[in-house]
């Protein structure tokens, strides 16, 4: 097997090249595609195909941003595992692999409150506790499929089930 030495300035060659969409055989033209099935708002994710691919989420504390407005709600997608692999190849994670983290989030967030272009620098200025909330966020949806966790009453000893995307105590 040959290695190949990654520097940045041929990255994104590399990312063209092994990107799917560009490598496969162009398909005959098709029927438009029919619009996705819409989701309702309070369902908080997008179906493709049966399979829940994008999860709502509430920031315990928020992001704020240039103009000083706190966002809270946002989304994220599944990943996959070009997102997985991706952040292998940045030289912000090789110089410190601390940064995986930031890389990754700011590609499977797809919106913080009205922000839709969310990249490394909007992930870097979020409050510890946040990017913390989404890394877990992150890892029960790739990995569970769900956002629900068990927890234990301190006070009672019961357990039950909370959905950490952030509804509303009381609400269901």
């Amino acid at each position: 097997m040959r290695r190949r030495t990654v520097t940045a300035g041929n990255v994104e060659e590399i990312l063209r090249a092994t990107d799917p969409a560009r490598t496969a055989e162009p398909a005959a033209p098709a029927s438009p595609a029919p619009p996705p099935a819409a989701s309702s708002p309070a369902a908080g994710h997008r179906e493709e195909h049966g399979l829940r691919t994008e999860f709502e989420f509430e920031l315990p504390r928020g992001y704020v941003d240039e103009a000083g407005t706190v966002h809270r709600h946002g989304s994220m997608r599944l990943a996959t595992a070009r997102d997985e692999l991706r952040p292998q190849i940045d030289l912000r994670v090789k110089e410190n692999p601390a940064y995986l983290s930031v890389v990754l989030l700011s590609q499977v967030i797809t919106r913080i409150g009205t922000v839709t272009d969310v990249h490394a620098g909007v992930v870097e200025r979020m409050y510890a506790t946040d990017v913390a909330f989404l890394q877990d966020f992150y890892r029960r949806v790739n990995s569970e499929g769900h956002t629900r966790a068990a927890v234990t009453c301190p006070h009672c000893s019961g357990g039950f089930e909370v959905d950490l995307s952030g509804g509303r105590l009381g609400e269901s």
